[in-house]
């Protein structure tokens, strides 16, 4: 996208401005810490596309972020306090945009866990070893598969791009996961526009969970390269065949030009209006799925 584009994008018309101004509602948000206490597999959404993720005794986070960013603060609640993640196994990273990768909290994060290793794309672990000061940093191109104990995750393309400063766009690899273990399968899109990758993750694996985006897609013409919307979303679920969708990268920031409800509420009426209400799962910022 050139400046001509983000000119147009800043000073240009919002359709939906005056519903978004009038939008007021809000992401549910579960006081809840529970899941950190026992050893079940779980999926717990901690708002953006953070999660928290545990397979056969194994413990992770994807893509902390639990701060308020530059310029950007946080519109739900963190529902627990960060100091609380310890132990970690994995802490895995899609991609170098500040919403995924979050100096603040990788900091944080490496102070409770000295022993966990991370896991992200080429060329991303130099700014994770520089905060960090962790050696145990892997990085994967697309297709590749991490060196990892009772667990595998493996590193997919997705349609997006990377920047952090003006003089370094894309010198850092971007892309999604796939984690398998005790039987289930969880696919991760990281962000990603529409394209043909979900049919490609279809037909690699049996995708039993798939964790997508359905926020910041709005307007289409600047967003759809990089963000799929609700529509785009349930697409993709069905292409790939996956068991339940988990959405995801709404709600928490404000980023694009929808209201913040409409992201929750299309993805619902696609699923319903396809006779299939029951694979879709929107939870709560730390709801608990128990797998």
């Amino acid at each position: 996208t050139g400046f001509r584009q983000v000119f147009k994008l800043l000073t240009g018309e919002r359709p939906q401005a005056k519903i978004k101004k009038a939008d007021k509602w809000k992401q549910q948000v579960i006081a809840n810490s529970t899941f950190l206490e026992n050893n079940k597999d779980v999926i717990v959404w901690l708002g953006h596309a953070s999660f928290f993720i545990r397979l056969n005794s194994i413990s992770m986070l994807i893509d902390p972020v639990f701060f308020s960013l530059p310029n950007l603060p946080r519109m739900t609640k963190m529902p627990l306090n960060p100091e609380q993640f310890k132990d970690l196994d994995y802490i895995l990273i899609s991609h170098n945009h500040r919403d995924h990768c979050d100096k603040k909290t990788l900091k944080l994060l490496a102070k409770n866990n000295p022993n966990v290793t991370y896991l992200t794309s080429l060329r991303l672990d130099k700014y994770i070893q520089k905060w960090t000061k962790s050696d145990n940093i892997q990085t994967a191109g697309w297709y590749q598969t991490y060196k990892t104990e009772q667990i595998k995750i493996h590193f997919l393309p997705t349609r997006h791009w990377c920047r952090r400063y003006l003089w370094d766009l894309n010198t850092e690899l971007w892309g999604g996961f796939v984690i398998r273990a005790n039987g289930k399968t969880i696919y991760f899109s990281g962000d990603s526009g529409k394209g043909n990758h979900f049919k490609e993750v279809g037909e690699l694996f049996d995708i039993d969970y798939a964790i997508i985006g359905t926020g910041a897609y709005a307007p289409e013409w600047f967003m759809g390269a990089s963000h799929i919307n609700p529509s785009d979303a349930f697409e993709a679920v069905k292409t790939m065949n996956a068991k339940t969708m988990i959405p995801m990268h709404y709600a928490t920031y404000d980023l694009s030009n929808e209201p913040i409800s409409e992201p929750y509420r299309m993805i619902k009426q696609h699923f319903e209006d396809a006779g299939m209400p029951e694979r879709v799962r929107r939870l709560g910022v730390c709801e608990v799925l128990w797998l």
